[in-house]
């Protein structure tokens, strides 16, 4: 498993440092490095960010004041060079708080800890859909009720998301990432800033396509090697 974590600091070097501590690391993944909140609300909007390392003091809006405003945050580290902010910056909820110049040991610590509390976070949903297999989405003038095990895939249309049945198809007036991010990990995959899969449902990986059911769906090169571990896992057979 692989934490998909963005970078916002509008400090060069130390962008470049947290890089570095990023790369090192097996279970992290680096969608990016912005220099200011404001660029980074693009890869919240079209990618899977599970953590943000996060600035405090920055041009324009703070990172507290960037985090304050988003509704369903990533998990979040904290970076600074005051020590002042930690007692706020915990009422926010966020994972740890780094000051700098940060260590690697430090770095890898806090994390640990994100991975751990993604891992739990993600047991008690997958625990929940063994309960409950099914969701609503409004539909025109009605609620429809879909049970996981239909969906094959979503395709982003603007504001609006098609979800793809085995018998028909649904528009419902809500964005990919706001499915994604209420959709069981488990089960649903996001292989490209405009589709979502069924993982029950992947058929073959032909290049950069996945087969699923009778569509072929692109895959990003940017997901395509978290794509292809959460596809494939341990269960492809080797020489």
């Amino acid at each position: 498993m692989k934490l998909n974590c963005l970078i916002i600091d509008d400090e060069p070097i130390a962008r470049k440092g947290l890089e570095e501590h990023v790369r090192e690391i097996e279970f992290l993944h680096c969608l990016g490095a912005c220099e200011n909140a404001l660029k980074a609300v693009t890869f919240l909007n079209n990618d899977r960010v599970d953590l943000l390392y996060l600035d405090i003091h920055m041009p324009k809006v703070s990172g507290i004041d960037f985090l304050k405003t988003l509704k369903n945050p990533p998990l979040t580290i904290l970076t600074t060079a005051y020590t002042n902010y930690a007692l706020e910056g915990y009422t926010l909820d966020v994972i740890d708080y780094l000051v700098k110049p940060i260590t690697f040991d430090r770095f890898l610590k806090a994390s640990q800890k994100a991975l751990e509390f993604f891992q739990l976070k993600n047991s008690a949903i997958g625990q929940n859909t063994n309960e409950i297999d099914y969701f609503f989405v409004r539909c025109d003038s009605k609620f429809e009720k879909v049970f996981f095990r239909d969906v094959v895939y979503v395709e982003a249309l603007q504001n609006y998301a098609i979800i793809h049945l085995r018998d028909r198809k649904l528009i419902t007036y809500i964005t990919l990432t706001s499915l994604e991010n209420q959709m069981p990990k488990r089960q649903f995959l996001k292989v490209h800033k405009s589709f979502l899969i069924s993982i029950a449902h992947v058929q073959a990986i032909e290049g950069n396509e996945i087969i699923v059911e009778k569509a072929r769906i692109p895959m990003s090169r940017a997901l395509r090697e978290q794509v292809m571990n959460q596809i494939l896992g341990n269960n492809l057979f080797k020489r």
